[in-house]
């Protein structure tokens, strides 16, 4: 159909690709299982077992992080764990909390800070008489002042009998970390960790197994080919940075299906990173390729985004020319016959 022929991306379709494998927004459905991460999940799993305190998992901004906890909650029963996220944005301790009731689906009482516990635990203690716990994830925890951590340290207190209604698992950037490992005033907070983990680069050795399991899930069948040369460069521009990795991917992607090229070599990945050295001076330099490597048939990628932006271009006129002739050929049939068009989604 050319509605989605228009809609798929170029180099998706130059390349038999069913979706993009390297999009940026983090999705649990292309989790790898690097070293790294198989060791986060062993962290995480033991910590969820012990059914109490805090879990925390850092690490450098594009580690992985997210993909992680989507991951984790994808193999929870939601019978047993009712799992709620937050996203802190510099929440101090009352709005944490208010937070937290919207997330439970409560109605936020207006009595103030001691009502206000009650009801959330309230709530969690009728989930724990249904045999449900409670796990709440705080994303970007190195943003919340010393108020909210405390709360968090307080929510963690509430108990049904012997065993905790509430676990947490906080999730950061390598500078929680340090706060919470040296910082005198989150010592009872410290106390109450039973699992950490830092989720570190991955391995050189893995980027291509990454690349190759991402491209497998998108329908890749082997074209195009990455050359040992390229992964080498890619491995060491991105630092082992999963969204690194996928950042300079898109960007190979797109200009290997200009190029109709069936092999990714090293001299279409010294075009990409001198790309990508010129569009920020604090991005990572090119890379040093061996000297076989030259950029003596690269063409002028000025030229390159021109062509691209105008077959984008087209594709948007066509396709607003092909919605154009759907709703006159619509607004034209009799009023008796158009309830076909608008057909009931099939069950």
């Amino acid at each position: 159909m050319i509605v989605e022929d228009q809609d798929k991306g170029m180099y998706e379709q130059h390349y038999g690709l069913t979706e993009r494998p390297f999009q940026l927004t983090p999705d649990p459905r292309f989790w790898f299982e690097s070293a790294t991460h198989k060791k986060a999940m062993a962290y995480l799993g033991y910590g969820l077992a012990q059914g109490e305190g805090f879990i925390v998992v850092t690490g450098e901004v594009g580690s992985g992080k997210t993909t992680l906890v989507g991951h984790l909650l994808d193999t929870l029963d939601p019978a047993r764990v009712c799992a709620i996220r937050l996203v802190s944005t510099q929440l101090d301790g009352g709005e944490l909390l208010a937070s937290v009731s919207v997330a439970l689906g409560m109605s936020t009482p207006n009595n103030g800070k001691a009502q206000l516990l009650d009801a959330i635990e309230g709530n969690l203690l009728e989930r724990a008489r249904s045999g449900q716990k409670v796990l709440l994830v705080v994303d970007e925890v190195q943003n919340l002042s010393h108020s909210a951590l405390e709360e968090l340290r307080m929510l963690s207190n509430f108990q049904a009998g012997e065993h905790a209604m509430l676990q947490l698992l906080l999730l950061g950037q390598p500078e929680f970390r340090n706060r919470l490992d040296h910082a005198p005033e989150l010592e009872q907070l410290r106390q109450r960790v039973i699992a950490k983990h830092h989720l570190t680069a991955m391995e050189p050795s893995e980027i291509r197994p990454y690349i190759e399991y991402r491209m497998g899930l998108a329908g890749w069948k082997g074209v195009p080919g990455l050359s040992d040369e390229a992964v080498q460069a890619i491995a060491s521009w991105s630092g082992g940075i999963p969204r690194k990795v996928n950042t300079i991917m898109s960007r190979v992607l797109l200009l290997g299906a200009l190029d109709d090229v069936s092999v990714i070599d090293g001299a279409l990945l010294s075009r990409v990173l001198a790309d990508i050295a010129s569009d920020s001076p604090d991005a990572p330099g090119s890379v040093a390729l061996s000297p076989n490597v030259t950029d003596a048939h690269a063409l002028d990628l000025a030229a390159r985004l021109a062509l691209l932006e105008t077959r984008v271009a087209e594709h948007e006129t066509a396709l607003r020319r092909v919605l154009e002739i759907m709703v006159g050929w619509a607004e034209a049939r009799p009023a008796d016959e158009k309830s076909e068009f608008y057909r009931a989604p099939v069950a």
